[in-house]
């Protein structure tokens, strides 16, 4: 039985899903024009239990050849641990699953060291790294084997 409602993210959401992006990713920031950007291009959602804020997630449809999508979950560190992340997660790969995709990765701010080793837990190795001119940490390309 599923405990998280999740929502596609909408003028009402909007802002649940920026607020956790930028708590969990501070090295870049989005506005909300930025948010209503990428909700055109991606599949964002937002996770609650009951009526908290518990999480947001991306999308990223199937490109190339394999078809690979990027999976991006991010929960709120007062709700890890407590399979959040378990239910989330299995819900963005199933949807990305749907979209066509063969090959499934993810991004992981290398600052975050709950979510690397919640993404290596998985099945997930690292790939590839990219650190942002100016930043200190880079951000990890994982893919699932």
């Amino acid at each position: 039985m599923s405990v998280l409602r999740i929502e596609p993210v909408d003028d009402a959401t909007l802002e649940d899903w920026r607020s956790v992006h930028n708590l969990i990713i501070p090295t870049d920031p989005l506005s909300p024009d930025e948010v209503r950007e990428r909700v055109g291009r991606n599949h964002l959602t937002v996770a609650y239990r009951d009526d908290v804020l518990v999480g947001c997630a991306t999308v990223r449809p199937p490109t190339g050849d394999p078809a690979t999508a990027t999976v991006i979950v991010r929960v709120l560190p007062e709700h890890r641990r407590r399979g959040y992340g378990e239910e989330y997660h299995a819900a963005a790969v199933a949807r990305a699953r749907e979209l066509g995709a063969e090959v499934i990765e993810t991004i992981v701010l290398a600052s975050n060291p709950d979510g690397l080793r919640f993404a290596e837990s998985h099945g997930f190795v690292e790939v590839d790294r990219y650190l942002p001119p100016g930043d200190e940490y880079p951000f990890l390309t994982l893919r699932l084997l």
